[in-house]
C-alpha cells in the first residue's frame, strides 16, 4: 500500500473550520493533462421530481418510468430517504427522474428533518413535479400537507392519482380536486396502466429544448463508494459533488438505496454511486437492508473504480477485509480512502503508522493507493478524484505483445513453477486481450501445473514492469493446442 504523493501527516488546523485551502506544496505533483478540474456549471437535462406522502408508490413510479428496478420498493413507509435520480428518455427527451422520501415520514432513526430537506432541495430545481396521491386511500391530512408544501411551485405541479387498477377506485378521484391542483391524472405504476398518457402530458409540460442524446452516453468514469456503515461515505460524496445530495447523519445505515449522482469536471461526465453501508450478514434485518446490501455489491461490479472508505478513527474489522476482498474479486481499481483523518491527526497519529497498521490488518491490496481525507472538512477530497482518474487511465492502458513476452521471460527466468508429479509448468507466450481490467492470456503446456501463488507472482511482476502499478491484473491460463505427434512427447 502506498500513500499518495506528499500527503501531510497532519491537517492544517486553521483550515479545519472551513473549505480546504489550496496546498502550494502539492502543486507540482498534480497531473498536467487530463485533470478533473471544475470548468463551470454543467448543462443539465430537464428534471422531473416525484413527491408525495409515504407509501403512495413513488419509487414504483420511478421504476416504471425508467424501465428498471432502480429504487427499492417495499410496503414500508420511509424506505426512500435520499434523492434517487436516474437519467432516462421520456417523451423523446433526455430527462432526470428523481424519487424523494415521503413527506411526513415518521422515521424510527429520527431522520425526518433530513428527508424533508432533501425533498425541498429537489423541488427547487425541478422542471416538473409529480405530486403522487393514493387513489385507494383517498385524500389524507398528509396529502394536504404536501399540497401546501408545493404551493409556491404550483405552476410546475402535476397531480397524479396512483393505484388506479379498477373503475371502483376511480370514484374517489374527485375529492383530490380540493388539494388545489385540478383533476388528478390516473395511473397504476404497479400495473403499468396509463403511463403512456402520463408521458404524453409530460412532453407538453417539459421546458422547450432539443433532444440531447449525448447526455445519455455512459459517463467517462463510474466511482462506487463502499464501506461499513457510518464510515462517512455520504459526507465524502457531498464533498466530491459539491452539493448536499446525500443525507448525512450519525445514525448508522442512513443510506438505503444505491444512489447514482452525475456531475462534471472539466467536461468529463462522472458518476458517483453512493451505496448503503455494508453490515455483517447477521446484522441485516428485513428485506429493505437485504436489498440495499445486494445493490451495494452490484454497484461495485458496475464501477470503473471502487473507493473503499475506512473510518480511520476506528479499528479495521473482518468486515472491512471482506469488503476489500469482494472489490478485489471484481478486478476493479481500488482507492483506499482513510476518512476522518482529522480526528487521528489531532491524536498525533502519523500517516506512516496507519499505513503499517493497514498492511498488517488489511492485506490483499498491496497495490492500492491510500488517500487520507476529512470529508466533513473537505480536506483532500479532490485528491480522491485525481487518484481515481489516474487508476482509471492505468486500467485503460494496452501494451504490445512483444512487451508482455519480455516481462514473462524475465519473470520465468527469475522464478519457475514448482514441479508437480515430475512435470514443470512452461509458458510459451502471452498477450493482453482486454482492458478494464487489464487482462492477459498466457499459453502454457498445462494450466494445472501453475499454482495460485505463482499466478499472483506473475501479476506482481506485470505491475512492476508494465504501466499498471496500482491496479489489479487478471491472468488467464490456456493450454496451447499441439499436434497429435507432439502430444506423445513429454514436456
Amino acid at each position: 500500500m502506498d500513500e499518495v504523493d506528499d500527503l501531510p501527516d497532519e491537517f492544517d488546523e486553521d483550515a479545519l473550520d472551513g473549505p480546504a485551502a489550496p496546498d502550494d506544496s502539492d502543486e507540482g505533483d498534480l497531473p498536467e493533462e487530463g485533470d478533473l478540474v471544475d470548468d463551470g456549471p454543467p448543462v443539465l437535462p430537464p428534471v422531473i421530481v416525484i413527491v408525495g406522502r409515504p407509501n403512495v408508490g413513488k419509487s414504483t413510479l420511478l421504476n416504471a418510468l425508467v424501465g428498471s428496478r432502480i429504487a427499492i420498493v417495499e410496503p414500508t413507509p420511509g424506505v426512500t430517504r435520499d434523492r434517487v435520480g436516474v437519467l432516462c428518455t421520456l417523451a423523446d427527451r433526455t430527462c432526470e427522474v428523481v424519487d424523494t422520501g415521503g413527506v411526513g415520514i415518521v422515521d424510527r432513526q429520527g431522520l425526518e428533518g433530513h428527508v424533508e430537506s432533501q425533498i425541498t432541495a429537489a423541488v427547487e430545481v425541478a422542471d416538473v413535479i409529480l405530486f403522487v396521491v393514493d387513489a385507494r386511500e383517498g385524500r389524507t391530512p398528509l396529502d394536504e400537507r404536501v399540497a401546501l408544501l408545493l404551493r409556491p411551485h404550483s405552476d410546475r405541479v402535476m397531480l397524479i392519482a396512483n393505484k388506479v387498477e379498477s373503475d371502483r377506485v376511480e370514484w374517489n378521484l374527485g375529492e383530490f380536486q380540493t388539494l388545489g391542483y385540478g383533476d388528478p391524472m390516473r395511473i397504476s405504476a404497479q400495473e403499468g396502466l396509463y403511463l403512456r398518457d402520463l408521458e404524453d402530458t409530460l412532453a407538453l409540460r417539459l421546458p422547450a429544448g432539443p433532444t440531447t442524446p449525448v447526455r445519455m452516453a455512459p459517463p467517462d468514469m463510474r466511482l462506487a463508494v463502499v464501506g461499513r456503515v457510518n464510515a462517512g461515505k455520504s459526507t465524502l460524496v457531498n464533498a466530491l459533488v459539491r452539493a448536499e445530495r446525500m443525507i448525512v447523519s450519525e445514525v448508522p445505515g442512513t443510506t438505503r438505496d444505491s444512489v447514482d449522482i452525475r456531475f462534471e469536471r472539466d467536461g468529463k461526465r462522472l458518476t458517483i454511486i453512493d451505496t448503503a453501508g455494508i453490515r455483517k450478514e447477521r446484522s441485516v434485518s428485513g428485506s429493505v437492508e437485504f436489498y440495499a446490501q445486494r445493490r451495494a455489491e452490484k454497484a461495485m461490479r458496475r464501477a470503473d473504480v471502487t473507493l473503499l472508505v475506512l473510518d480511520s478513527s476506528t479499528d479495521t474489522a473482518r468486515l472491512d477485509r471482506q469488503i476489500a476482498g469482494y472489490a478485489a474479486e471484481q478486478f476493479h481499481p481500488i482507492v483506499i480512502v482513510a476518512n476522518k483523518w482529522d480526528l487521528m491527526s489531532r491524536e498525533g497519529v502519523k500517516s506512516r503508522q496507519y499505513l503499517a497498521y493497514l498492511e498488517e490488518h488489511l492485506s490483499g491490496l498491496p497495490y492500492a493507493p491510500i488517500v487520507f481525507t476529512s470529508g466533513v472538512r473537505g480536506r483532500n477530497v479532490e485528491k480522491v478524484l485525481e487518484v481515481a482518474h489516474r487508476l482509471f487511465l492505468q486500467a485503460s492502458t494496452r501494451v504490445s505483445t512483444a512487451e508482455v513476452n519480455r516481462v514473462i521471460e524475465r519473470a520465468y527466468t527469475l522464478r519457475k513453477p514448482r514441479q508437480r508429479q515430475g512435470r514443470i509448468g512452461r509458458i510459451y507466450y502471452g498477450s493482453q486481450v482486454s482492458a478494464h481490467p487489464p487482462t492477459f492470456t498466457l499459453f502454457v503446456n498445462d494450466r494445472y501445473l501453475f499454482t495460485n501463488d505463482y499466478i499472483r507472482y506473475l501479476g506482481n511482476r506485470f505491475r512492476e514492469d508494465l504501466p499498471f502499478p496500482e491496479v489489479p491484473i487478471r491472468i488467464w491460463l490456456k493450454n496451447r493446442e499441439r499436434s497429435p505427434s507432439k502430444n506423445k512427447k513429454n514436456d
